[in-house]
Parts: structure tokens; sequence; C-alpha cells
């Protein structure tokens, strides 16, 4: 009997990834004997050569509508005629309500399709199709879905395996660091979106004052973001490690894994703190905390002004800034100091 082909759709970023593991750990537990197909945005092959729920990927070519993807509508073409002939048994869609995405994933030739939908619209197939949850966090909206296809949980907590090559590539780059024998704290100030970014002298002084308490201070970020660190560590009083980047995301995972805390907007390094254990301190403006924050309020520590805004989640937002300034240094301080003096436990078993 020939294997089940199952394709995912979720062509989103790292932190939306990594939320969506496990949904997919749920899907291969469910399914071991199918070839897992993710339809991912092109850095994403990356993300699938490393998670052991996911067999194959494709790469998105874009949509109209999606802002994730340059639309190229030759390579959409090539891709859906490239979809179609691997005959998909099941095609899912974990991105978005549907509103745009359920069109695309009708137009993948599957013999059958699931996902969710925009409530008071048509639902495609009762048996396969929920209505979209508003009020649950992205991971558990996920699994609602996967439990609503008969598929078991295992589980809510992230995972971001670091491969062998990538754990001495981080152990090469430590080694070459003034960091001795003291403890570091990883500051991540950038974002994608420049309505997400906590001022960036308030980092500065966050980290000066974790630098006070005996930590030395790596300044974490993309190649894109090394101007943000750099004016971080000129205004920072103490010596700061500049890393943006200078990491992969292998290695940028093995560092945060070795750090004693996280200190970050609400960004995709949240997940991956979440994913290998570390804790964190997650400043949120401009974002949906209720969807995005982690799970565990004990580990990460989600702080935000004056309350959840559940309206900037899809959009720039105009206040964000000013939500961002209402997060003091001395609570970032302060959640900072509480973690450091906890208790480090294993992840898997405190999620």
């Amino acid at each position: 009997m020939p294997q089940q082909q199952i394709a995912i759709l979720r062509a989103l970023q790292l932190g939306d990834l990594l939320c969506a593991v496990p949904a997919l750990r749920a899907l291969r537990r469910a399914r071991p004997d199918a070839t897992i197909t993710l339809i991912g945005l092109p850095w994403a092959g990356d993300f699938v050569r490393r998670m052991p729920y996911v067999d194959d990927f494709m790469a998105f070519p874009g949509y109209p509508g999606l802002p994730e993807q340059p639309l190229d509508f030759a390579r959409l073409e090539a891709f859906l005629a490239n979809a179609r002939a691997r005959h998909f048994d099941l095609a899912i869609q974990l991105h978005g309500n549907g509103t745009l995405t359920n069109p695309l994933i009708a137009m993948l030739g599957a013999e059958r399709c699931a996902g969710f939908f925009p409530p008071g619209h048509p639902c495609p197939d009762p048996a396969t199709f929920l209505p979209w949850p508003e009020d649950l966090p992205e991971i558990r909206r996920l699994l609602a879905l996967t439990r609503h296809l008969g598929m078991p949980d295992c589980g809510e907590t992230l995972e971001l395996p670091i491969l062998p090559e990538e754990q001495q590539a981080f152990s090469e780059l430590l080694a070459g660091l003034p960091i001795g024998k003291q403890g570091y704290v990883c500051i991540h100030p950038g974002a994608r979106l420049a309505t997400r970014r906590w001022l960036p002298e308030r980092f500065a002084l966050v980290a000066d004052q974790l630098a006070a308490a005996g930590r030395r201070i790596i300044l974490t970020g993309s190649l894109d973001e090394a101007p943000l660190t750099a004016a971080i560590r000129e205004q920072m009083r103490a010596p700061a490690i500049d890393l943006a980047g200078q990491t992969t995301l292998g290695t940028l995972a093995a560092l945060v894994a070795a750090a004693e805390l996280v200190v970050c907007n609400d960004t995709g390094l949240s997940h991956v703190a979440a994913a290998v254990g570390t804790p964190s301190v997650v400043i949120c403006s401009g974002a949906d905390a209720l969807r995005w924050q982690p799970l565990d309020g004990e580990r990460h520590r989600v702080l935000w002004f004056p309350v959840p805004c559940r309206p900037c989640a899809y959009k720039e937002c105009p206040t964000a800034h000013e939500c961002a300034a209402g997060i003091g240094v001395e609570a970032v301080v302060d959640e900072s100091l509480s973690l450091l003096s906890s208790p480090r436990e294993n992840h898997h078993a405190a999620a």
C-alpha cells in the first residue's frame, strides 16, 4: 500500500513554525508512515532538515494577498503543477483563518483538504475544517485542528533540535568570546516590525543593570539588525558582545540554550527560548500577547502595557511606541533578576 502523502501549508516566520511543532508532533504520531511535506517560506528548508516530524519541503512562491513572500506568478504556476503531481491525500491549512489560504490549499489538488475557516462563512468540510478560534493561544489553536482530525495531542512543548555540527560550531564560537566562567544573558532588541521593538535606550539600561548583577551581555540579531545592536552597545556603560549577523539558526539556538536568560521583544527569539528551555522576559508592544506569549508563564515573563492589544496583531500599530514607552526598565530588570535567581528546571517537565 503506498504511503499517505500529507501537505502542511504554513508559509510563515520562525516563531510561527515553532508554535506549530506540537501540531506537527501530533500529526506524525498519528500518521507515522505518512510522508509529510511542509510548504513554507524559502528559509524554512533549514527548519525541516532538523525537525523529525516533517519529511519533505516545498518552497512557497507567494500568493495574492499574502505579504510574507513576494508573488512570482511563473513560480506559482510551477509550484501548483508540482503539488498536483505529488497527489497529496491530505492538505492541511495551518496558515491563518483561511480567508486567503483556503482557496490556495484547494488548488493543490489533494484528495481532501483541512484547516480553519472564518466564523460565519461557509464551512468547506465539517469533518476536516474548524471555525477559526479567536481566543486561543496559537499553539492550542493549531492543536484544536489536529484534535478535530482525530490526532491526539502529544504535549504542548516546543522543540528546536540543534544538529551536531551546529553544536560544534557554537562551541568554537563560544571559545573565542571573552566570557570566562561568567554566565551570560542574550539581549535581542530587534523584531520584524519596527512597531514591535522596545526603545533601544531602555534595552541598553536593562543590559547595564544585568551586567552590574554579574552577567556578561550578548547582543543578538540578524545582519539587518546590526545597526540596532551597535547603537545599543554604544549606549551601554558596560561592555557587550555583539553577535548580530554572526549566527546561523542552529548556532543561535545553541547560544540561547546555554544562556541564563533572554530579554527580547515579542518576536521569533521568544519562541526559540521556549523551545530550548531558557527563561525569558518578553516585551510585548504592537502584538497580540494573548495569542503569542509562551504558555509557561512562570519561566517566560511577558510584559505589556496596559493590557494585551488585540487589534495590533496583523498590522502596523500607530500607538505601539506609546505602549512600549509604558513598559518601564525597572519592570524588565525586576523580572529578569527574579528569573536569574530561580533554579532552572527541565523545560519539558515544566511546560
